[in-house]
């Protein structure tokens, strides 16, 4: 973000809004399992399949084959939901002993109700459970046939990664699975989402706004110089977009996000956002564009075209392409391959070989190669990803930390001597650079490449033995060399390194250290930053975040 404030320890006094909201009434759970794919451990014949069962009708019916325990039948209601009624309309073929079961994986069964009397005709059970999988299953049946039902209805709403069936990738289906060797926390699957989906209902409790009416939604940054910042946007468009199913309002709040974009063009290419509004909603300082957040817009886009197609209100794949397109011409260096600040930077300015190292998003240059057929996004990923082994190597061979700025991209790179834009530390490992290890292990997980994967097991080796194994003794900040520059505890140092620790086979107890620490840091409504990096850090430590 161009010119962030000094310090994001919290500038809450910069912004008259509140920070709670109203929690909204919950209507009467509907129906969610009509029409949803269905499987049974067996029928009787083709004229009595699974999908009878929840089709809608009274008058058709599945049967499984007469004479044989156990059977079942599994609805698949496309992502996670909370389950509060499951009504079983029995044919003559009833079950006397049979469970009502969730699960988030369909392999890991959870009982929400159990009967060893069952008398057939109509069961209309309330139970209180969640899951992607509603399944019953018969041990006892009622007559010497088999099991029966008329209809097998399930009623709750979308919570821990449902979105009706209408969401791709919905949250917590792991439909995109991490590099072999991955390590995720220690725990159940469904328990590690679920702790995800309870943070990401905080965090878009205390951040998520529509402060500025005209169908906009806005992610407010309290501890920024602005009330509303690029980077806050395109980390809630990333966030909103893989959160799809967990929140049922996904893709209302991703479409305000984009309206906002839409509506805030940068003054120097409008098919980028611009950085910064004030608190009446408009484009302040020049109104150009920030590398960061316009990464981010882009791969946000691109995820969105992924999960809901392009075909709704707003064409995503277009948007996504115009703004990569925007980024190529004006905020990457044609020289360097690296990224500028801004598209505000240009040649003859003193930044103009200037770059950020946290804006190196090496997953979002290959989806941008991916989606564009483009092959400059590969010399570009091979250029980010040459100076990350080389800064590691000559400037911090004993910590693998980077700096927040790199100077001399025409030359030879080098850590910013001191300030060149924000702080004295921009040389150090400071706030922005503070999310490298996210953002490498990012790449490591979901590509398996050998660059990322040894540039964040460095990182990880390092603040490993550094603090002992202890994540409270993550200091905010170092020098290159490991010094510690101040004291405390922050989210936005702690918990980037727990994506490094994720590529290390070695560091199981360290991450379990590490997502226990996360669990136990409550939200900080006036720190945006650090929450936001935290809920995407928690995102793909769960095992959730996917490249488009």
């Amino acid at each position: 973000m161009r010119r962030r404030s000094i310090s994001l320890l919290g500038l809450a006094g910069l912004l008259a809004v509140p920070l709670t909201v109203l929690p909204q009434a919950r209507a009467a759970d509907g129906p969610v399992s009509t029409g949803k794919p269905v499987t049974a451990s067996s029928v009787e014949s083709s004229a009595f399949g699974a999908g009878l069962a929840v089709d809608g009708s009274t008058s058709t019916r599945w049967a499984s084959l007469e004479g044989v325990d156990p059977q079942w039948i599994r609805v698949d209601l496309g992502a996670n939901h909370t389950v509060s009624r499951v009504k079983l309309a029995w044919e003559a073929a009833y079950g006397k002993a049979y469970r009502v079961q969730t699960s988030a994986d369909g392999t890991t069964w959870t009982d929400v109700y159990s009967t060893t009397t069952g008398d057939g005709a109509v069961d209309d059970l309330t139970v209180s459970g969640s899951g992607r999988y509603v399944r019953v299953y018969g041990t006892g049946r009622g007559t010497a046939y088999g099991y029966s039902l008329w209809e097998f209805e399930v009623y709750g709403a979308p919570s821990g990664g449902g979105d009706g069936g209408t969401t791709a990738v919905p949250f917590g289906s792991h439909l995109k699975p991490y590099t072999a060797g991955t390590l995720k926390p220690s725990g159940t699957q469904a328990s590690n989402d679920q702790k995800v989906v309870d943070y990401y209902n905080r965090w878009k409790s205390a951040f998520v706004r529509q402060n500025c009416g005209n169908g906009w939604y806005q992610v407010i940054s309290p501890d920024a110089d602005h009330p509303y910042v690029a980077e806050a946007q395109g980390y809630g468009m990333v966030v909103t977009a893989t959160m799809a199913g967990a929140d049922p309002d996904a893709k209302k709040i991703f479409d305000g996000l984009v309206k906002w974009k839409i509506d805030h063009p940068s003054s120097v290419n409008p098919n980028l956002l611009a950085a910064e509004q004030d608190t009446a909603c408009k484009s302040v300082n020049g109104g150009d564009g920030a590398t960061d957040g316009d990464m981010d817009v882009a791969y946000g886009l691109l995820l969105a075209d992924k999960q809901w197609g392009s075909t709704g209100t707003y064409n995503y794949k277009d948007l996504a392409l115009k703004h990569i397109a925007a980024i190529k011409k004006d905020e990457l260096n044609p020289t360097s391959k690296l990224l500028k600040l801004g598209d505000w930077s240009s040649s003859g300015d003193q930044y103009y070989w200037i770059t950020r190292t946290s804006d190196w998003m090496v997953d979002h240059f290959r989806a941008f190669r991916a989606a564009t057929g483009d092959t400059t996004w590969d010399a570009v990923r091979t250029a980010h990803q040459t100076q990350i082994a080389r800064l590691q190597s000559t400037y911090a061979s004993g910590t693998g930390l980077l700096p927040d700025f790199v100077v001399d991209t025409n030359s030879t790179p080098k850590p910013a001597p001191g300030k060149v834009l924000e702080d004295p530390n921009d040389g150090a490992y400071w706030w922005n650079a503070c999310r490298t290890p996210w953002r490498i292990g990012d790449d490591a997980v979901t590509s398996g490449d050998a660059t990322s994967l040894a540039a964040a097991r460095k990182m990880n080796s390092w603040i490993k033995t550094k603090t002992g194994g202890d994540p409270n003794k993550i200091a905010i900040g170092y020098k290159l060399n490991g010094t510690q520059i101040s004291s405390g505890s922050e989210a936005a140092f702690f918990a980037p390194f727990a994506v490094a620790a994720m590529t290390d086979p070695g560091s199981q107890a360290w991450l379990d250290a590490l997502w226990t620490k996360m669990l136990a840091t409550p939200i900080d409504t006036s720190s945006y930053y650090s929450a936001s990096i935290q809920l995407q850090v928690m995102i793909t430590v769960s095992g959730n975040h996917w490249v488009p």
